[in-house]
């Protein structure tokens, strides 16, 4: 049977991953999608099992992929069983101290966002701006000069044919041109293709805490440059953090104390939307499940169905581990790496629907406790799932000297399983909220390929308010301006707190649900801690120092309304 999709996500199919003729006539159906995407995944069986496994499975996967249970990243939906066949989303390319590896780095950049993926940089080991340049006797222009060599090139190449690319730029916190880096895009026309992230150690954020000084290092001579005020420069970061969204922070300790395969090298940066942290030529293909699909009704009582969801796990951990056997890699250091490391990214979107489903509010003690459980379910079958390819496939063949060989745990067919990706246009595809994000309002406007904006409703409100009669055309044009409910408007109290958006969620509330969730995540989570226009910037200091001392591996703000031009607003305007 045809799933059903909404206009809207029927548009995005169209316009991003339905296979089209050489006039651009759209020449699949959704349905067809899913069996290309099943089959062809479905061959890396027959290493295994043979024709009869893989036809088997490609039934399995198309029936998971139909019910919308799961969804892998954009990249494998566009391009399994087609020529290009590069399915992963998630790169980090290495950028050295000189014009050839910078230069080298640029030319795989294209040749990775031609296929479709996303990549993320350090530029940490780049000599500081006015540094000695030996070779030449002339000075160096800094980090940031050369990442608008980067943000140029990805601006001229369209991914796979259907959207830009993306980067993440990351410099660590001790870097002498950081203050550069922190304030480079208070001027939004530059690095428009970037999102940036400071790279934030735990001696900085000590040196915050007791109002310290802190040194700045030279990366070519190891040594320290100047000294500054942490406390001067964390605010620095917050305020324009607070300004337009930008830096975000990347907790690199936390991050390398979960880096599996140490011995293969330090993380230092991740892919665009933060959620995995890899190693120079490392590359992640990504999936997610529905959460919102698994509910069941028991004695009229909306419940958690965890068979389902134990089924679902497992099938997409075989499901991704199959992606990394007939991926074609843009690089042959990508391949070696990721079938060295095998990892893969299971996470999770519909959340919030999920709650509503259990009548839990998203601002309540109860979410953070169901996020916790749901994930340290997904984190515990994931594994045990990998474990079980890994007895009946292999261990990856980077295990010797990675934490499993090192704490005597049983081995594993991927080095990571589980990321929570931010889901954007696969939520929409699946009719669910994104991620683990809450609703970001009743009624959004989104802008899809094309530059096109599309409002929407969303689809369980419009339910809820249906069954509870107080839904009509006053109540949709009000939500059409405002996008949440005015306070004036008479609505049961329950319905109210059930569908609370974004900005009205405490950041608090934010940073303890992607804490929750990155208890019992391998990799990171991509969760946007969103504000209200109104707020100042010390609650913006507030969530960073909060999610510093949960143990998040990063955190990303956003103040509504803050930069013109943003993907999604609440109704049809940009006031929340």
């Amino acid at each position: 049977m045809e799933p059903e999709f909404s206009e809207n996500a029927q548009r995005i199919l169209k316009a991003r991953y339905l296979r089209k003729d050489v006039q651009g006539a759209v020449i699949e159906t959704p349905d067809e999608m899913f069996r290309r995407v099943a089959s062809h995944v479905a061959r890396a069986e027959k290493s295994f099992g043979g024709r009869e496994a893989v036809e088997a499975m490609a039934a399995e996967f198309h029936r998971m992929l139909s019910a919308l249970e799961f969804l892998p990243n954009s990249p494998t939906l566009m391009n399994a069983g087609r020529d290009l066949g590069q399915l992963a989303a998630c790169f980090v390319l290495p950028v050295e101290d000189s014009l050839e590896s910078i230069f080298e780095a640029v030319k795989n950049t294209a040749i990775i966002h031609q296929s479709g993926g996303g990549t993320g940089f350090s530029f940490s080991h780049l000599r500081p701006k006015n540094d000695m340049v030996l070779s030449t006797s002339g000075v160096a222009s800094g980090p940031v000069s050369f990442m608008e060599v980067f943000n140029k090139a990805t601006d001229i190449i369209k991914q796979g044919g259907t959207r830009r690319g993306a980067n993440m730029g990351v410099l660590r916190v001790d870097h002498p041109d950081i203050e550069e880096f922190i304030t480079v895009k208070r001027d939004l026309h530059r690095l428009s293709s970037f999102n940036l992230s400071v790279g934030v150690t735990d001696l900085f954020m000590d040196a915050v805490r007791k109002d310290r000084g802190f040194s700045l290092i030279s990366p070519r001579s190891r040594t320290p440059v100047r000294s500054v005020g942490a406390r001067e420069l964390f605010d620095l970061l917050v305020q324009c953090a607070w300004e337009n969204g930008e830096p975000g922070i990347l907790f690199l300790d936390e991050i390398n104390r979960h880096n599996p395969t140490p011995s293969l090298g330090t993380i230092e940066t991740t892919n665009p939307c933060g959620e995995q942290p890899l190693l120079a030529y490392e590359a992640c293909n990504l999936g997610s499940i529905n959460l919102a699909r698994m509910v069941r009704s028991r004695r009229a009582k909306t419940e958690i169905d965890w068979d389902r969801l134990g089924r679902t796990v497992l099938l997409g951990v075989r499901f991704l581990d199959d992606v990394i056997e007939v991926n074609r890699y843009p690089l042959p250091q990508i391949k070696r790496l990721a079938r060295g490391n095998r990892k893969i990214g299971l996470g999770v979107m519909g959340f919030a629907h999920l709650l509503i489903r259990l009548g839990v509010p998203y601002d309540s003690p109860r979410s953070v406790r169901l996020a916790q459980d749901i994930m340290r379910y997904i984190q515990e079958h994931g594994h045990e799932a990998s474990r079980e390819l890994a007895r009946a496939r292999g261990s990856f063949p980077n295990l010797p000297g990675s934490v499993y060989d090192r704490q005597g745990r049983a081995p594993m067919r991927n080095a990571t399983v589980t990321t929570i990706a931010p889901t954007g246009t696969l939520s929409m595809i699946a009719g669910c909220s994104s991620g683990i994000e809450p609703l970001y309002a009743l009624y959004s406007t989104r802008i899809i390929p094309g530059d096109i904006g599309v409002g929407e409703m969303d689809p369980l409100f419009r339910e809820f308010a249906s069954a509870e009669g107080v839904l009509d055309r006053g109540l949709e044009a009000l939500l059409k301006k405002t996008g949440s409910l005015p306070d004036d408007i008479p609505v049961p109290r329950r319905m109210r707190d059930l569908f609370a958006t974004a900005a009205r969620i405490p950041p608090g509330r934010h940073v303890k649900i992607q804490a929750a969730f990155q208890k019992h995540t391998d990799n990171a989570v991509s969760k946007t801690i969103n504000f209200s226009q109104g707020v100042s910037p010390d609650e913006v200091r507030e969530a960073f120092l909060l999610a510093h001392e949960m143990r998040c591996k990063g955190i990303t703000i956003y103040r509504d309304g803050s930069r013109t031009g943003q993907t999604l607003t609440c109704g049809l305007s940009s006031a929340c």
